[in-house]
């Protein structure tokens, strides 16, 4: 009976103690969850991503190949230009509102002016980065030795800041513009800083709504679903749009990740080279972990021996190849006749004439001699005189018939007399030819009847 009722209490007293532990565990998280951020509606801070800069000191596929180790969904905010109370401490209450936190890059210029501004950023457990000094927008064609002023006095600056605490300025470095060089990039990995680029921005630096640039972050937050936003806590559309953008990244499922320098007492977060990408490879997708092909340039140009004649018959693959495709019996080539090159060289030539085609016949040649003696005889006389020319152009004129006179040349109408032509003298037969009268002009049966009553019988 003793012993039954020492049981029940034993077994009372282990109810009672592990419903105690219980509601220890289940008490403890909520109760530090609502110490760290008062609002439990809050988006908060999914983890804290710790990074080496020497690994990889070149993030943000905006212009790099890297870009953070994030998962899907998730994303991390940034700010440069700051501080500026006017519109940095409105941002970090914001931020505080959401338990959100951020990476600020900094200008040395600015932070000279606000000092304070600088250690709130620490206060509230941000990474405090660095933006150069005066932010200029021409690194990318700086000489090496202002691009290296303006990034060591930035980074003084922020230290005087910060009392001079290394440890609590990130060797994170942002150029400003994000207008890279090479010369610059160099300089930042040599110094053990990392180069920080984005991967989607809202634009909030161009003169646009608070609207806008809330419809261009969520938008381009989608479109890749990871990565890092760029911001500037130095505007007031930013301010504006800064809530919105935060409600609807906790709406849509997405978490805020905060990244901060790997120090000796913090490791690097534990990852694999393809995280690194923002589309990693895949088993299928290798061509991200082919080595880049050098520029190079020809140093010899030798030249090639020349094709033989019979490799370049390509008659036979084709016909292969149809074969194949339409899954057809293969075919048998047409045997095409070759060309001969002794035969392409030789020069064609033309049948020799007979000796009959250049032979004259004995009449044929009589008559040709006849005629050309007859031609010489003609050239040979001498011309006849003025005197001759006339009485032959007179006895021309008698032997016309009557109704030809109304067909002469005005000229000869009015007793005027041409000189004939040399084949006229030359050949006196045609003397009691008709004349004929070129270009004569008509003229009326008025004007005929008027010239045949002036003109002077013969």
């Amino acid at each position: 009976m003793i012993a039954n009722v020492l049981v029940n209490i034993g077994k009372r007293s282990r109810t009672v103690i592990g419903a105690a532990l219980l509601g220890c565990c289940l008490v403890t998280p909520r109760s530090a969850v609502a110490a760290d951020c008062p609002n439990p509606n809050a988006l908060g801070t999914s983890r804290t991503l710790v990074v080496d800069p020497q690994e990889h000191p070149r993030i943000g596929t905006m212009q790099y190949r890297e870009t953070l180790p994030l998962a899907d969904h998730e994303v991390v905010l940034t700010f440069d230009d700051g501080p500026l109370p006017k519109y940095s401490n409105q941002v970090l209450a914001i931020l505080a509102s959401q338990c959100v936190k951020a990476t600020f890059f900094t200008i040395g210029s600015q932070a000279n002016a606000n000092p304070e501004g600088v250690r709130k950023l620490i206060a509230a457990g941000h990474t405090v980065g660095t933006h150069s000094q005066h932010h200029p927008l021409n690194m990318d064609r700086m000489p090496l030795e202002r691009a290296r002023q303006e990034i060591d006095d930035g980074i003084v600056s922020t230290l005087a800041a910060l009392n001079g605490d290394r440890s609590k300025l990130a060797p994170f470095f942002r150029i400003p513009g994000l207008m890279r060089a090479e010369i610059v990039e160099n300089y930042l990995a040599s110094q053990g800083i990392q180069t920080w680029s984005a991967d989607f921005p809202a634009d909030d630096w161009r003169h646009i709504s608070s609207q806008r640039v809330y419809e261009l972050a969520i938008q381009r937050i989608e479109a890749k679903r990871k990565g890092i936003l760029l911001l500037h806590d130095i505007q007031p559309r930013t301010v504006a749009a800064l809530p919105r953008i935060l409600a609807t990244l906790k709406e849509r499922g997405y978490r805020i990740v905060h990244v901060v320098p790997a120090t000796a007492d913090r490791p690097a977060t534990p990852t694999e080279p393809q995280q690194w990408y923002l589309h990693p490879p895949s088993e299928t997708v290798a061509i991200t972990l082919w080595p880049s092909i050098p520029n190079f340039v020809f140093t010899e140009t030798r030249t090639l021996p020349a094709p033989v004649l019979a490799e370049m018959d390509w008659r036979d693959a084709d016909l292969l190849d149809h074969a194949q495709r339409t899954r057809l019996p293969a075919l048998r080539p047409t045997v095409w006749p070759q060309p001969r090159l002794a035969q392409l060289a030789a020069a064609p030539t033309l049948a020799q004439p007979g000796a009959d085609v250049f032979r004259i016949p004995e009449a044929l040649s009589l008559t040709l001699l006849a005629a050309r003696s007859l031609r010489s005889q003609r050239i040979a006389q001498p011309a006849p005189g003025a005197a001759a020319l006339r009485s032959q152009a007179l006895s021309a004129r008698q032997a016309k018939p009557p109704r030809q006179a109304a067909h002469q040349t005005p000229a000869a109408a009015h007793g005027k007399r041409r000189p004939l032509p040399l084949h006229a003298a030359e050949a006196p037969e045609a003397a009691s030819a008709p004349v004929r009268v070129a270009n004569v002009k008509k003229r009326t049966p008025r004007a005929v009847a008027s010239a045949n009553a002036k003109r002077v019988a013969d």
